[in-house]
């Protein structure tokens, strides 16, 4: 018989939900600053990237103090933070108010992730809270895209938008574990990271894979008004399809689970989503550019739902999970200011095959970490050692008697630790 399903933590969902939407809102906030307060387009990149560096500079600081503080405390930590930082930027007419606003902001959306990040690594099954997790922040976003244009000018709705969304999670937060009762360990237990190779080199690529995405993403508000053509609200209508897109693919990813692995997403999904930032870039009309926007929107939340899994994989404290998302909140970061650069420079079609160029790179070392950790397809009759290399496994079948199922030829949904089974952790 299939496995039972664990149960969905809806308070997890919630809060990947809230700490994610100022990075999906980027654009439109960005797009908003450069048009409502008195600051070039580039000046506008800087403070999106400023408060995206907030929220990486929170993943680092507390990585390793969610069990000390309490998930339940530092989550309602981040939820204040977010809502007076972003509510302050929202009604705030000065450019430094803003700034500050949005960096305090950004901060507790990174408190709010790096909570929600621990308790992603400690569910049975992390991808299908992550997929879930994506599939909310990706509906919310495309009604805010929908909404904002038809609310006015300014520079203070998506801001606003971010900021309700902290205060209706706070009521979740009860159901959060408060602060763990100390445990006795050995020294090096609580010191040492599990995978230290694997989590270095998946720390170290993320961010650039997060830079790409984000160069475009800050930029291609810019694109769809000069260079396709459209106006606000039909950027808003393009992005909200794609956001839309977005959500089957997530919803295919979830359905697909780990029956491929984790390498293959990884690698053959950052490849597509390559071509895909070219084909934005260098659109120059509406159709052009609504089917690079939809192709790539489709992609990104599948391929980053697995890489979200991968690092919950590596340590099942979540302290990788942390660490590799703070560091991809670091390219995340920079992506902006660096969209704005590039396209300011040379244009966008040439920022478009830099960045494509720059993912192709990145997917291998990716795939390799994937593969390295028992990332590859699920083989039926086999199972892995705990460095990932395959073993027969014996099976006897008594003559009389009916057949006793074997759990893992089935595909069931509850999944092993790290290096016990293919497509663990996932």
């Amino acid at each position: 018989m299939f496995a039972p399903r664990t149960t969905l933590p809806r308070p997890v969902v919630a809060l990947f939900t809230a700490g994610y939407l100022a990075p999906y809102l980027l654009p439109t906030v960005v797009g908003r600053l450069d048009a409502g307060l008195p600051l070039s387009a580039t000046e506008a990149g800087a403070v999106g990237s400023a408060l995206l560096l907030g929220s990486a500079a929170a993943g680092f600081l507390l990585a390793s103090r969610v069990e000390r503080i309490g998930a339940r405390t530092l989550a309602r930590i981040g939820l204040t933070l977010a809502v007076l930082g972003y509510g302050g930027a929202a009604l705030a007419g000065g450019v430094s108010a803003v700034v500050a606003g949005a960096v305090l902001g950004g901060f507790g959306s990174g408190t709010v992730t790096t909570v929600a990040a621990t308790r992603i690594a400690a569910h049975p099954d992390p991808h299908r809270v992550s997929t879930a997790g994506l599939l909310g922040v990706s509906a919310l976003a495309g009604v805010v895209y929908l909404t904002v244009p038809h609310l006015g000018a300014g520079h203070g709705q998506p801001l606003a938008a971010i900021a309700l969304t902290a205060l209706a999670v706070w009521p979740l937060t009860g159901r959060l574990p408060g602060r763990a009762a100390p445990v006795r360990t050995r020294r090096e237990d609580r010191s040492r990271l599990p995978r230290l190779r694997a989590g270095l080199v998946l720390a170290a690529a993320m961010p650039c894979w997060s830079l790409v995405q984000n160069s475009l993403w800050g930029v291609s508000g810019r694109i769809g008004l000069t260079q396709a053509h459209l106006t606000e609200a039909g950027v808003g209508v393009v992005f909200a399809v794609a956001l839309g897109a977005g959500l089957t693919g997530v919803l295919g990813a979830g359905a697909l689970g780990t029956r491929l692995g984790r390498a293959v997403p990884i690698g053959a999904g950052t490849v597509l989503i390559a071509g895909c930032v070219v084909a934005s870039a260098c659109a120059t009309g509406p159709v052009s550019f609504a089917a690079g926007e939809i192709a790539w929107n489709t992609l990104y939340p599948i391929v980053l739902s697995y890489l979200i899994g991968l690092a919950a994989s590596l340590d099942p404290r979540g302290r990788w999970a942390v660490l590799v998302g703070s560091a991809s909140s670091l390219g995340t970061a920079a992506g902006p200011l660096t969209g704005s650069v590039l396209s300011a420079w040379a244009g966008f079609p040439v920022m478009g095959l830099l960045l494509g160029a720059g993912l192709l790179l990145v997917a291998v070392p990716m795939t390799a970490v994937a593969l390295r950790t028992g990332g590859g397809p699920r083989v039926a009759g086999s199972v892995r050692r705990r460095g990932g290399a395959p073993e027969p496994q014996v099976v006897e079948i008594a003559v009389e008697g009916s057949a006793v199922p074997v759990r893992d030829a089935y595909g069931t949904a509850g999944p092993r630790r790290a290096g016990a089974a293919p497509g663990s952790g996932g």
